[in-house]
């Protein structure tokens, strides 16, 4: 599959109670898709996916609070995710959604759906459950910041692999575009039982599960899918990230998800 040659996304932001709210918008005349990323990621995470999807998607992908080129807020509260990925639809003057969400993005995309119905016209949800207990406590072992970016990507050791897009250079060094105690607050607000939110709604979802996951077990995925009406359930050769491991197996189930709308 050749991968679709789109425009370089459009960088814009909005302000949400005094914060900044940035979000790269891959344009397209396409029906909107909101792409809420991961715990360590940021919006620009999706960008294989929206050339993938084309011009008949346009894929919308903020960085979400506290990460990226957003301003880190002064809660990480299950409600002021939510309340900033709708500010997103809001400022952008989209009435309905394809919302899709990896890990924190995925509870953040099916308590949208939950507490904004109207806005959300179909959920895809990568490898999350519907009951989440994590710790993100070993992030807190991450350099603050090195003096150069080899010298960062050594001290992340292993974990550099996977957190390449959020190295940065600051004025004082290089470091990462989030703070590690930032992510375990937001973790410990994310843990909890969530089966009323995933259970409150009923339009079309993907369950996009990672076989080799350490977050959503089979089992969970199983259930989450039989209790929830017009919910599919695809299984992938992946861990956790599983639109980064396999990205083109990643996006054909999401395109054929998107087009049996």
């Amino acid at each position: 599959m050749i991968t679709s040659l789109l425009p370089e996304p459009r960088r814009s932001a909005l302000t949400v109670a005094g914060r900044r709210l940035s979000f790269l918008d891959f344009g397209g005349p396409g029906r909107p898709l909101l792409a809420l990323h991961g715990h360590f990621g940021e919006g620009r995470t999706f960008t294989r996916l929206a050339r993938d999807l084309g011009g008949a998607w346009r894929v919308i992908a903020p960085d979400q609070r506290g990460h990226g080129r957003s301003d880190r807020p002064a809660d990480f509260s299950r409600t002021g995710y939510v309340e900033d990925a709708a500010a997103v639809l809001d400022h952008l003057g989209i009435d309905g959604a394809v919302v899709l969400g990896h890990s924190l993005g995925g509870v953040n995309a099916y308590q949208l759906a939950a507490r904004f119905p109207g806005r959300v016209d179909a959920l895809i949800v990568e490898d999350i459950g519907a009951v989440v207990d994590d710790d993100l406590s070993f992030s807190l072992s991450w350099p603050h910041r090195a003096p150069t970016r080899a010298e960062l990507l050594a001290a992340l050791g292993p974990s550099a692999a996977y957190l390449g897009d959020a190295v940065r250079e600051h004025p004082d060094g290089w470091g990462l575009a989030f703070d590690a105690k930032d992510m375990t607050a937001s973790q410990r607000n994310l843990n909890g039982d969530h089966w009323r939110d995933w259970l409150a709604g009923d339009c079309p979802t993907l369950l996009v599960r990672g076989t080799r996951s350490t977050v959503l077990s089979a089992a969970h995925a199983k259930d989450m899918a039989a209790r929830r009406p017009r919910t599919r359930l695809v299984e992938l050769p992946a861990g956790h990230t599983v639109h980064e491991t396999v990205p083109a197996e990643f996006a054909s189930a999401v395109r054929e998800f998107l087009g049996a709308l």
